[in-house]
């Protein structure tokens, strides 16, 4: 690291889990983010000012008027233009050493199993299941830690799904792929604002222990937060037997 780096890092080098090492890993990590939208937007913002060294944006989506209640990587002045492009510009902001790579595309099955296998950990903020199910096979097949969050109306989930532990779940082991499942959109349910705030700085949190190998990741629990309330509930999930997924 540079003078510069170690002055807009310092704060976390001052962390003994952290250190120059920790840090070092950070700006060599490599993290994609699979939709940047209300999750997508705090996640990569937070991995991005705490170092990671290379971030990948993927989203299909244009900036709307009806995303800046809850999307902070994007500004009125960019509605109508990509939400990948967007949140690169807001990256670059904060921290223009950040490589980033912001993909405009719905990515399919092998273009996941490729992203994926290049990523030291991925994170899932994207808001139907039929994406969360094909980014949990990448993951599982490439070997790569997922971090996978939602939220909807005033309440919010995170998880991490690591592959690498022989016996920790998949995201299908706790919501199987054949299982009948309604997508809710934020267009007709409504979304409490700072929610997605709260669990996309999570799923960034995740993802900082991960690279860094540091702490208890969420893997094996589910954290569930009750806005209304908040209060956070977090039970365990085990692997199950027979998952089509990760028990092949």
């Amino acid at each position: 690291m540079n003078d510069e780096q170690l002055l807009r890092y310092s704060r976390h080098i001052l962390l003994d889990e952290i250190g120059i090492e920790g840090q070092q890993k950070l700006l060599a990590a490599r993290v994609l983010v699979i939709g940047a939208g209300g999750l997508g937007s705090p996640a990569a913002l937070y991995l991005a000012s705490a170092g990671v060294g290379h971030l990948t944006i993927v989203d299909d989506d244009d900036v709307d008027l009806t995303n800046l209640q809850r999307q902070i990587a994007h500004t009125t002045a960019r509605i109508g233009q990509p939400k990948a492009l967007s949140a690169q510009e807001a990256i670059g902001a904060i921290n223009p050493d950040v490589r980033v790579t912001a993909l405009i595309e719905r990515v399919d099955e092998a273009r996941l199993a490729e992203l994926a296998a290049a990523s030291d950990v991925v994170l899932d903020c994207t808001d139907n299941f039929r994406t969360r199910h094909a980014v949990n096979r990448a993951c599982v097949a490439a070997r790569v830690p997922l971090v996978s969050g939602a939220v909807i109306r005033f309440d919010g989930q995170v998880s991490v799904f690591d592959p690498r532990s022989a016996d920790a779940p998949c995201y299908s082991c706790l919501f199987p792929q054949d299982q009948a499942f309604e997508d809710v959109a934020c267009s007709t349910m409504g979304v409490f604002a700072p929610l997605v705030g709260v669990v996309g700085a999570t799923q960034a949190a995740e993802a900082l222990k991960i690279v860094m190998g540091i702490g208890t990741s969420l893997a094996g629990r589910l954290l569930m937060l009750d806005g209304l309330r908040m209060e956070w509930t977090s039970i365990g999930v085990g692997r199950a037997a027979g998952c089509p997924v990760c028990s092949l």
